[in-house]
């Protein structure tokens, strides 16, 4: 007990109340639904980030030698201001409930009890203590490094100096060292996680499957992920029997991250791989880029295979073991590289054909994957002989061409679902349909849909966040963002962070998760199939009712 009071004393007034007003703002709602301990984490580390703006802001004044409030005044101010946030957090923590509760009605999910508030109160304590304690030892740290410069320059210059030798000590370690060694240690997780299913599924009999025994890819080499693509996908029956009519086998290509040495090399047995199969012998042809884990999304990949009968082939290559959220915060760049070099060699090769007796061409991506697949190419590349179109869904929010198409849609529409000039080449699609007005120009050639939805944090996410409220978050926002949700200066920017890991822990149709129904309609806008009719509409979304996939 005696140490209670020194220790508590030891904490900054400043950094208190500011701590305590940011852990009231965390508690409201953001985009997704949270458990409790990660809603605590995040509480308890808004807090600490609240506490060290309040000290330096304080420790600032003090430098700087300005005017404090006097001492009675001071400690009065404190008081009442303190009782204040501790009431208001206990009104915040009171309402939680209510606001986890509107994003989970909205998502048809299972309301949250009120244990919940609790819960996120011990762990927000622990992390914060956690946070501020550890932050503590660093400036112990840096304060012997000011006084060793100090012992040959003046006390304020060894202060600064000291200050930012520390500080990019401590950058360079944490990069160079720990971020380095957590991601090594999680891609050799991963990707031992990769080759889980090698025992699960045997290689395939059908002679164009790759891993068979006439591919020229090897079956040990296609990994967890790519043996789900081939295995899992319809067959020429299934589709049969939806459709009711005749139907090919699907084909699909896919090149695992074992499958060659480099991108390079791994595009050309994906291209041989593909003529080896007849793939450009089909009438439609899909390049899509897979996610982090090498993961497509059966909900695309399958719907658009019965939508054409089984006349497709997919292509595709791994490029990393890491999930997409990580990949997109440390190396994005990588599955930019993979599109590059998939997309030039399929496309290289597709222009040497004659117009009449190659398949139409497409892009396909989600996620990381949408944003691989957009850079793929540039314009410039394609005017002379256009691709015929794109499906990319899940854009994330470093997606360069979804960023400037977004940024120069309609004034009249909302960034989350916006319209573009006349719709007649690139068109937005959430749950709700496309935005276009009922005058809007048909399809031009080029056909381009981006799948979103408004709760997804993946595409909303962004580092103004924390100095400006986004026009998403306005008064017209999507279906499935809360009415509660608000934005408040650098709290939304944590909030929204956390909700990346996330994005895919909702039902589908809400967050980074899209239902076969939307990949449906948005296939058929941008495929355009032949003798297609609203009753095979119907009877395709009802083959997928209740189909759930998972990344993985």
């Amino acid at each position: 007990m005696s140490y209670i009071r020194p220790f508590a004393a030891s904490f900054s007034i400043p950094g208190l109340i500011l701590g305590m007003g940011f852990f009231c703002i965390s508690l409201t709602p953001s985009l997704l639904p949270r458990v409790f301990v990660i809603q605590g984490v995040l509480s308890g580390l808004v807090f600490a980030v609240g506490y060290g703006m309040g000290k330096a802001g304080y420790w600032l004044w003090k430098f700087m030698e300005l005017k404090d409030v006097p001492g009675s005044l001071s400690r009065v101010a404190d008081r009442i201001l303190g009782s204040a946030l501790i009431l208001t957090a206990v009104i915040t923590l009171s309402r939680m409930t209510v606001w986890q509760n509107s994003i989970r009605v909205k998502m048809e999910m299972n309301p949250i009890d009120y244990a919940y508030p609790l819960g996120v109160l011990l762990v927000a304590v622990f992390t914060a203590l956690l946070v501020i304690l550890s932050l503590r030892l660093l400036l112990s740290t840096g304060k012997k490094a000011v006084a060793l410069v100090n012992r040959f320059l003046p006390r304020r210059i060894s202060i600064v100096l000291g200050g930012i030798v520390f500080a990019m000590l401590l950058a360079s370690f944490v990069d160079r060292v720990l971020l380095k060694v957590a991601l090594r240690t999680m891609d050799k997780s991963f990707a031992a996680m990769n080759r889980l299913l090698d025992n699960e599924y045997d290689p395939p009999d059908n002679e164009i499957a790759s891993g068979s025994d006439k591919s020229l890819i090897a079956w040990s080499d296609i990994g967890r992920n790519g043996k789900r693509f081939i295995s899992d996908g319809p067959t020429k029956e299934e589709i049969t029997a939806v459709l009711g009519r005749d139907a090919l086998q699907p084909i699909r290509v896919y090149a695992g991250y074992d499958t060659g040495e480099t991108l390079q090399e791994r595009a050309r047995i994906a291209l041989a791989e593909l003529k080896r199969v007849g793939g450009f012998e089909r009438s439609i042809l899909i390049i899509a880029t897979s996610t982090g884990t090498g993961w497509l999304d059966p909900s695309a990949v399958d719907s658009v295979e019965f939508i054409h009968a089984g006349n497709t082939a997919i292509v595709t290559l791994q490029y990393s073991y890491l999930p997409s959220w990580l990949t997109l915060m440390v190396e994005p760049e990588v599955a930019q590289a993979s599109a590059r070099a998939l997309f030039k060699e399929i496309y290289g090769y597709w222009t040497e054909l004659p117009d009449e007796d190659r398949p139409e061409l497409y892009l396909h991506g989600l996620s990381l994957g949408a944003l691989g697949s957009e850079s793929s190419t540039e314009l410039i590349t394609i005017i002379a002989d256009p691709i015929n179109g794109a499906l990319w869904s899940g854009p994330p929010f470093s997606s360069t061409i979804w960023k400037e198409v977004t940024r120069g849609r309609d004034p009249g529409s909302e960034q989350w679902w916006p319209i573009y000039r006349d719709s007649t080449a690139i068109r937005f699609f959430t749950q709700d349909g496309f935005p276009h007005p009922a005058d809007a120009a048909d399809w031009g050639p080029l056909r381009i849909v981006y799948l979103q939805h408004a709760s997804d944090p993946m595409s909303w996410f962004s580092p103004d966040l924390a100095f400006e409220r986004p026009s998403w978050l306005g008064r017209n926002r999507g279906r499935d963002v809360s009415p509660y949700f608000r934005w408040f200066p650098v709290v939304t920017f944590f909030q929204v962070a956390f909700d990346i890991p996330a994005a895919t822990s909702v039902p589908l149709g809400y967050g980074h998760n899209f239902a076969p129904n939307s990949y449906i309609d948005a296939w058929i806008e941008v495929t355009q199939p032949k003798d297609w009719s609203t009753l095979d509409t119907e009877k395709l979304k009802a083959h997928f009712f209740g189909f759930n996939p998972r990344p993985l």
